[in-house]
């Protein structure tokens, strides 16, 4: 049978951190924010901002909260501003799409690249991020822009496993559909990673890692047992 696989896009293919700490940087100089914005949470993030006023403010933080808000504010300000900034983002590996397009045509997978990026100034999101796969080494890819859980498009593409930076994606994945996630975490983070492997969440350091799993899960499939070790050594249940 033919394995349908997913691909989260920021954090896992696309080096959107160091983007959004250049703007920063260009806004507000040198001193480092830690606070980076995420691309999938971005809309609910300013729709919850009157809440957040009333929480900071509860626990004396309003100030600070304000002007860190101010500064995220501007930064995504900035990106929206830019003609097609999502096709002008740095690999997070230069080899791992190329090695996707390889692997997909090797094994007949069936991969989607999803995303949750907001809009910005020139083409569409799913175009901009078309022609970065294509410049990347991945022709023809289907990529789908979506709103609202991970796991309910996990659900509805069928797929049997998805790659994602975000615990919260990984965890809907669980919850809503029968994908396996594979969570990419640096091996610095050891909370993360045993909160995820408590939950069923595969983690891997990378995405070369990540790939080297859906490979050996791709030649398992017709062994069970291999297919357990292979479970047993990332975390899926």
């Amino acid at each position: 049978m033919t394995m349908r696989i997913g691909f989260d896009m920021d954090g896992v293919l696309a080096d959107f951190e160091a983007a959004f700490r250049d703007h920063d940087r260009r806004l507000f100089g040198p001193d480092a924010n830690d606070k980076i914005g995420e691309p999938e949470t971005e809309e609910e993030r300013q729709a919850a901002s009157a809440a957040d006023d009333v929480e900071a403010q509860a626990e004396g933080r309003i100030v600070q909260a304000r002007a860190l808000r101010r500064r995220e504010d501007a930064v995504w300000q900035a990106i929206e501003a830019t003609p097609n900034f999502w096709a002008t983002l740095a690999p997070l590996d230069p080899n791992a799409v190329r090695r996707i397009h390889e692997m997909m045509l090797r094994h007949r997978w069936e991969v989607f690249f999803i995303t949750q990026r907001p809009d910005t100034q020139g083409d569409t999101v799913q175009r901009q991020t078309q022609r970065w796969l294509v410049e990347q080494g991945f022709d023809l890819p289907s990529v789908l822009v979506i709103r609202g859980s991970r796991g309910a498009a996990a659900k509805a593409l069928r797929l049997d496993y998805h790659v994602d930076d975000n615990p919260q994606n990984c965890h809907d994945v669980v919850a809503e559909s029968s994908a396996r996630p594979i969570l990419i975490v640096p091996g610095r983070f050891q909370t993360a990673i045993a909160s995820a492997r408590r939950l069923g969440i595969g983690v891997t350091p990378d995405i070369g890692q990540a790939l080297d799993v859906l490979e050996q899960a791709t030649l398992a499939r017709s062994n069970p047992t291999l297919l357990s070790r292979i479970a047993a050594m990332v975390g899926w249940k």
